[in-house]
């Protein structure tokens, strides 16, 4: 498996050497041991969540109170999409810019990010199946998002699908009303850097 460090802080690209013959292929999707060597600790796992999205759905930006925080693990499937890592600690030297990666079930990457760090997708083909193995559990009043599509941010979100086919975006209305990162800075919603900043 290659490893590649992204350009936000925390979060790394693998790639999985793909093993196929005339019945179909076999890979190995995630190492626990070659993951603690890249981050630096063992990834304890608490939940793993699947989404299905049509073409043009934005997830996202989603990110949970530090500490404890949520590191996530996130391959696609079945389909196609362009995954997203945002960095929203405060006094990071990366704060406000974002990375991203291609994820489908043609290299079958996978992108670790962090805990403190934003996460989104824009599917770019209906039935895109994405799986998220995430560090702690479901807790609603630790999560919170900022708006996708806000310009402070700027993320080239795909304009065309994997068919060529122009995207429509399509977000649930909790991201719609998610504030932009300046607003959610003045609300004190973003985690920080340092011992309990989102970085062990």
């Amino acid at each position: 498996m290659k490893v590649r460090e992204l350009t936000i802080p925390g979060a790394w690209e693998f790639t999985p050497a793909q093993h196929g013959d005339d019945r179909g292929l076999f890979l190995e999707a995630f190492k626990g041991d070659l993951l603690a060597e890249t981050i630096g600790h063992r990834f304890e796992l608490a939940q793993v969540n699947t989404s299905v999205s049509a073409a043009g759905v934005l997830r996202g930006i989603h990110f949970a109170d530090v500490p404890p925080g949520q590191a996530k693990y996130v391959t696609c499937n079945v389909g196609a999409v362009l995954d997203v890592v945002v960095d929203l600690r405060v006094g990071s030297s990366t704060f406000g810019k974002w990375d991203a990666v291609l994820l489908d079930d043609t290299n079958r990457k996978a992108v670790y990010l962090a805990e403190g760090l934003g996460h989104g997708f824009c599917s770019l083909m209906d039935g895109s199946t994405v799986t998220y193995l995430c560090s702690t559990g479901y807790n609603p009043a630790a999560e919170h998002g900022v708006n996708p599509l806000d310009e402070t941010l700027g993320i080239d979100w795909p304009r065309v699908g994997r068919d060529g086919s122009p995207l429509e975006y399509r977000l649930s209305d909790k991201d719609v009303a998610a504030p932009g990162l300046a607003e959610a800075q003045r609300l004190g919603l973003l985690p920080r850097t340092g011992p309990n900043g989102g970085q062990r």
